[in-house]
């Protein structure tokens, strides 16, 4: 029986795609932070409505990717093109968790941002994702789900949606999302191209796709300035941090301009875009915090 229910719990896991989830949540939590000033139990209530939610979510997005899936070695693997489950367990898993992720937002916070939850999961499900299998640059328009979990949270402290403060946050993560999508686009352009996806590896070189993917990687780098620009209360050391942080990226990226790209140079900048964007995330959270 104890089996049975961990093999449940980590099919769930699975189906919810938690490392890329438990991000959302985190984004929330910053969210929260950056308009309340504080941790509370409130802000892991919302993060965890958010997590259910965004799991819901992603559950929906293995059914409706499920024959993709099954074509590329990256993702073969995963619960329904594996057979470890049926499609309908995957869609059963998702109404469950997208109805309880919906009921804990509502519950803990505001209609305003139980309306954002549901927002998320049209973007994400009902235009992305159809989206993304008949244009190339579907990613640009997609980006925008990222830049609303921060949002929930900051609108669940009791913040208003069109402040430009959040805005500014909700932007940097939306541009975070392009220069992340198109670095993994490198790393798999075979696999997906098997499956069928338009990418943009048909049109432009690696050697192309690394400077334009760069060129993101900058704008990413400037938009964090935007965040205590809009933000008066930012103390001066989380600037400067924040300045030191996005000339670390650009130096440790830099190698995607190289005529000589390998495989491990996009991994490499993967990884450090995706530490970049979290040593943000932490240095807004303490700046909040320690004020």
């Amino acid at each position: 029986m104890f089996k049975k229910i961990k093999k449940h719990i980590a099919l769930t896991l699975e189906l919810g795609k938690v490392k890329i989830t438990f991000f959302v949540a985190v984004s929330t939590s910053v969210g929260y932070v950056f308009h309340s000033g504080k941790i509370d139990l409130t802000m892991f209530l919302i993060a965890s409505g958010v997590f259910l939610l965004a799991c819901g979510s992603s559950a929906l997005n293995h059914y409706q990717e499920r024959l993709s899936d099954a074509l590329m070695d990256r993702t073969k693997g995963r619960p329904i093109p594996s057979g470890r489950v049926l499609p309908l367990y995957a869609l059963l898993t998702s109404a469950g968790l997208t109805i309880s992720g919906l009921i804990v937002i509502y519950l803990f916070s505001n209609v305003t941002s139980a309306v954002l939850g549901v927002i998320a999961l049209i973007w994400y499900n009902i235009i992305y994702t159809p989206l993304k299998k008949k244009y190339a640059l579907a990613v640009v328009p997609g980006s925008v789900i990222g830049a609303i979990p921060p949002i929930i949270g900051w609108t669940a402290s009791g913040g208003s949606p069109f402040d430009l403060t959040i805005l500014s946050l909700a932007f940097f993560f939306f541009i975070w999302q392009i220069p992340h999508f198109w670095l993994l686009l490198l790393l798999f352009n075979k696999d997906y191209e098997k499956a069928g996806f338009p990418t943009l590896t048909k049109i432009f070189t690696n050697l192309q796709l690394g400077r334009i993917t760069f060129t993101w990687i900058a704008a990413l780098a400037t938009s964090c300035i935007m965040i205590p620009l809009y933000s008066m209360s930012s103390s001066i050391y989380a600037i400067v941090v924040m300045v030191l942080l996005g000339i670390w990226l650009l130096f440790e990226t830099s190698s995607i301009l190289s005529e000589y790209l390998e495989r491990v140079t996009f991994r490499k900048a993967f990884l450090r875009i995706n530490l970049y964007v979290l040593a943000v995330v932490l240095v807004i959270s303490l700046d909040k915090l320690l004020i």
